[in-house]
């Protein structure tokens, strides 16, 4: 079997020496110097394994200070189900009273952007078709705790009140509700998840490290013909949400 690579070695190594609580949270780690002699590795190898331990959420490093153990961040839980959308109203805004905190979001639209190929192929339309696009930032009692990408075909809400999701007489109501006041009915989504790690635009506003473990989630809604109606881009910080998904179990049919 070949050898795992040294700078694994030493992470293993710290990371259940930190497990085992040698160092307290927020204790300030051995220089990397110190740590190179004490494995007997170079500095770049201490330092590579620093660095896989703050990508963990293990460490985090402060300029010109050193690595220090990291606090451990509250992790919710999101549960993702058929009833989110049941609840009047914004699904996350209902999500965030359930545990007890204040859910808002800032958003900025743009109208008449033209799909890229890939939303174009999540909404069934031509790339170049119009679209309004909407990013928002999720904040949980002021802090933000996810990000969301959306865009609906503008052929959908053109020349009605809602064209603008935090515009008009339904905004902030959610995609359901929206599309329910122009006779649309939503019936399905699907909700596609894939890790992900954090850009340095996505770190910079959700307030985690570049390369922090992320969630990605593909989601569309469909109309009762199955049209596309929406598709969103949703990225949640893996070390803040443990998401769920509930299923209803069909009961069989008693003689």
């Amino acid at each position: 079997m070949p050898r795992e690579a040294p700078y694994l070695e030493v992470a293993d190594s710290l990371r259940a020496r930190i497990v085992a609580g040698e160092w307290d949270i927020g204790a300030r780690l051995p220089s990397r110097a110190q740590l190179a002699s004490e494995y007997g590795v170079g500095r770049n190898v201490t330092q590579r394994a620093m660095d896989r331990l703050i990508v963990e959420g293990l460490l985090e490093g402060r300029a010109g200070s050193g690595t220090y153990v990291r606090k451990p961040r509250e992790r919710m839980r999101m549960v993702r189900s058929r009833h989110r959308e049941n609840r009047n109203g914004s699904p996350f805004r209902a999500d965030m009273r359930e545990h007890g905190r204040a859910g808002t979001w800032e958003a900025h639209s743009q109208a008449r952007v033209a799909a890229p190929e890939a939303i174009a192929e999540r909404l069934a339309i031509e790339p170049g078709d119009l679209c309004v696009t909407t990013r928002y930032e999720f904040l949980a009692d002021g802090q933000p705790v996810q990000l969301s990408t959306s865009w609906e075909p503008l052929a959908v809400t053109d020349g009605t009140p809602v064209v603008l999701p935090e515009m008009g007489p339904l905004a902030g109501a959610g995609v359901v509700e929206r599309m329910r006041s122009i006779g649309v009915e939503v019936e399905t989504a699907v909700e596609v998840p894939q890790p992900a790690r954090a850009t340095q635009a996505q770190a910079n506003l959700l307030g985690v490290n570049v390369g922090d473990l992320l969630l990605k989630i593909e989601r569309t809604y469909y109309d009762s013909d199955g049209r596309p109606v929406e598709t969103a881009d949703i990225v949640v910080p893996d070390v803040r949400w443990e998401v769920a998904y509930e299923f209803e179990v069909d009961r069989p049919h008693k003689p």
